[in-house]
């Protein structure tokens, strides 16, 4: 039989109820992780003490989940959730049991939570507590509901975004009657937080088997923000696991199959936060565009786009094209004026100022994006004073910044004999 030790300030939580009359369990999730070898990266605690009555027994306490019984614990280690022994009550919003019945069962407890493999519970020894065949089922490597899938889901909506992102987490396989009962509760998840959707798909698109992403669509429970199917997403897992290239990777396959009008249109619709949006849309525009076939349009499209987009539109194209973005990028490319080795500071030392500083590493920068074994201090202080022209035919430098109130320093002279030295 499993027995487990559990780290100090989790043995020192359970310790503390304990001694203070009251029942306390690992449960759920980190049990789960338990016995598959993962260590967990949040403990959660049940116990009969009331809210109140666990945080007089602690320091340092959150009070932001008392309402329905959860107190966290604030240790040096990290937080711990302890939730009194509750039975819920209706969840006419499909979310949240609108009461919670606290009692004084283990039993009542487990029975109340959503899948199989998720009602588990440790004993004072460190033995499982298994009411409902979680080890059983993680050994055959099913995601099952408890009791009846149907009224799991009428409960709280949210669960069948769970079961899709534990699938993708844990590569199990959904029972045929917790399939059957998504599909037939999907139209209630258009009444579902979008930010709690979001953070479902999200972990599903970083976890080890991102195509599993592909069920929320199937399944139906994205209607309110695509209007179909996505492209196979099997090339997701190719993608690094970042989060705004593997959102752009989805992107990529509802746009091929035209489900979403615009990345736009889907990020926002999800709350995505600015950065991923932006990155994504700008990514878009590329990728209709059509991506760079050669280092050097890539070096070009980079200083027109920004990394971020460039890396969306080429996630959103597949692994292959970022691979060889991720290559050219490795070699740190010159594409923006900050990275020039000649800086704006001396640019205005040699007697330029405003527009015309801008004026000259914008030439600089298309003269090292053409050329990048140019930039380096001496031969950009060359391409300025000559005007020397590019091989595109365009000139490195304005012709006004050569007129003699614009002196600058030659490479070929020596310190002391300069005009500003």
């Amino acid at each position: 039989m499993d027995q487990f030790t559990l780290p100090y300030d989790v043995s020192l939580c359970c310790d503390t109820l304990r001694q203070a009359g009251h029942p306390a369990h690992p449960v759920g999730g980190c049990v789960r992780d338990l016995l598959l070898g993962r260590i967990p990266g949040d403990w959660d605690l049940c116990t009969s003490a009331l809210p109140e009555q666990t945080a007089s027994l602690f320091p340092n306490v959150a009070l932001t989940g008392a309402k329905h019984g959860t107190i966290t614990v604030l240790t040096g280690t990290g937080p711990i959730e302890v939730t009194t022994f509750r039975a819920d009550g209706p969840y006419s919003d499909g979310r949240r049991p609108d009461t919670v019945m606290f009692c004084r069962s283990l039993e009542q407890d487990l029975a109340r939570r959503d899948f199989t493999v998720n009602a588990m519970a440790l004993d004072e020894d460190g033995h499982v507590v298994d009411l409902f065949g979680g080890q059983a089922d993680l050994n055959a490597q099913i995601l099952r509901c408890i009791g009846d899938p149907n009224r799991r889901f009428e409960e709280d909506g949210l669960r069948m975004f769970r079961a899709i992102r534990f699938q993708a987490q844990l590569g199990f396989q959904l029972t045929e009657d917790t399939i059957a009962a998504i599909r037939r509760q999907a139209h209630k998840a258009v009444s579902l937080s979008r930010e709690r959707v979001r953070t479902e798909v999200e972990k599903a698109l970083l976890s080890p088997q991102p195509a599993k992403a592909a069920l929320f669509f199937h399944l139906g429970l994205m209607t309110s923000c695509a209007q179909g199917q996505p492209a196979p997403l099997d090339c997701l897992a190719a993608l690094p696991p970042e989060t705004y290239v593997r959102w752009a990777g989805l992107c990529g396959a509802l746009l091929e199959r035209g489900a979403i009008p615009t990345c736009a249109q889907f990020l926002t619709a999800l709350r995505l936060d600015g950065g991923t949006r932006r990155a994504c849309a700008a990514g878009e525009v590329l990728w209709r565009e059509g991506l760079p076939n050669t280092t050097h349009q890539w070096r070009h499209t980079l200083a027109r786009f920004g990394r971020a987009a460039c890396r969306a539109a080429a996630a959103m194209a597949g692994p292959a094209p970022l691979e060889e973005l991720d290559a050219l990028l490795s070699q740190a490319p010159c594409i923006t004026v900050g990275q020039l080795a000649l800086s704006g500071g001396e640019l205005a030392s040699f007697g330029l100022a405003g527009r015309d500083i801008g004026r000259a590493q914008a030439k600089l920068l298309a003269h090292v994006l053409d050329f990048p074994q140019d930039n380096t201090r001496e031969r950009l202080l060359q391409v300025l004073a000559t005007g020397q022209e590019s091989q595109n035919g365009s000139k490195s430098l304005p012709s006004a910044l050569h007129e003699d109130h614009h002196p600058l320093v030659q490479p070929s002279r020596r310190p002391g004999k300069g005009p500003h030295n």
